[in-house]
């Protein structure tokens, strides 16, 4: 029988969703301004193209303005930057976003860069990066998937974590490093692991909060987790199955839930934990660089 309590990231998304519709439309009435989110798809990328749509959706329910501009695969460096460029020059256009992975001809990096940090809404810029790994967040946009995974961990823990150790598996510049450095501004004592760690295991029970970002299903199971500990599985992995002749597939983290779950005293399931969390963390991204490029408090 789980003793830990699943931490629900589709109800705290929808909280949240809520509140940002509702400062949206105060934004509107007293000052005019609708946020507007442009994403750039490159290409037909399954799992991109239903990320996109989701994206969309959610922005238009929030009462943004949202424009999608879709790429064909073979579009050349030049054309996507000149996009970037006249986008960064739209007044009505407040958050960038360029999906990805992108097709292997382009420079992902050049990419990224090109969009101006007021409008970096992924946190990707490296004067976005710069500001949030020396602690000055106040004008920073931090990529969305650490910012919501904290705001799950902080409603555990509260936002000092003084004493905690924490442990994130994965060193990614998208999941890893952002979420070691926020860690970091709450207090926490931060180990980043990764697949060159000396006995991960027994770096990972000394964790009173587990932060899986590695891309490997059910890699960290039960006999990892220290009792108590808070549980934070970002991982993704479609595992494909078969029973009787048919073959179906389904989504699991990198976390064992069923094992962790019997140790840990929260956990987040997968799908339905950081998933959501990710999309509207964007949103007040968007909603944050539409406030700040009016001179508004964000």
């Amino acid at each position: 029988m789980s003793t830990a309590q699943r931490i629900d990231g589709k109800a705290k998304a929808a909280q949240l969703s809520e509140e940002i519709t509702a400062d949206t439309a105060v934004l509107l009435s007293e000052h005019g301004i609708k946020p507007g989110l442009a994403v750039v798809i490159v290409g037909e990328d399954p799992a991109s193209q239903v990320y996109v749509r989701n994206k969309k959706r959610t922005a238009e329910a929030c009462g943004f303005h949202s424009v999608q501009h879709s790429l064909a695969a073979d579009t050349s460096q030049e054309a996507v930057l000149q996009l970037i460029g006249e986008l960064n020059e739209d007044d009505g256009i407040h958050g960038i976003l360029v999906q990805l992975p992108l097709p292997e001809h382009l420079d992902e990096q050049a990419v990224t860069q090109a969009v101006t940090p007021q409008k970096d809404v992924d946190g990707f810029h490296f004067i976005n990066i710069g500001k949030l790994t020396s602690g000055n967040t106040a004008d920073a946009f931090v990529p969305c998937t650490p910012a919501g995974c904290m705001l799950m961990i902080e409603d555990y823990l509260g936002t000092d974590l003084s004493g905690l150790n924490a442990v994130v598996i994965g060193r990614s510049n998208i999941v890893g490093k952002p979420m070691a450095s926020l860690l970091l501004k709450s207090n926490a004592t931060v180990t980043v692991t990764h697949s060159r760690t000396r006995d991960l295991p027994a770096v990972v029970r000394q964790a009173d909060i587990v932060v899986a970002a590695v891309g490997r299903a059910n890699m960290v199971t039960g006999d990892w987790i220290k009792p108590g500990a808070i549980v934070i599985d970002v991982g993704i992995n479609r595992v494909e199955t078969t029973v009787d002749g048919e073959t179906t597939s389904r989504l699991t983290g990198d976390v064992d839930y069923a094992s962790a779950s019997d140790v840990a005293a929260a956990i987040t399931p997968v799908p339905g934990g950081v998933g959501p969390m990710t999309i509207v963390m964007l949103m007040a991204n968007t909603l944050r660089a539409a406030k700040l490029s009016a001179g508004l408090a964000a």
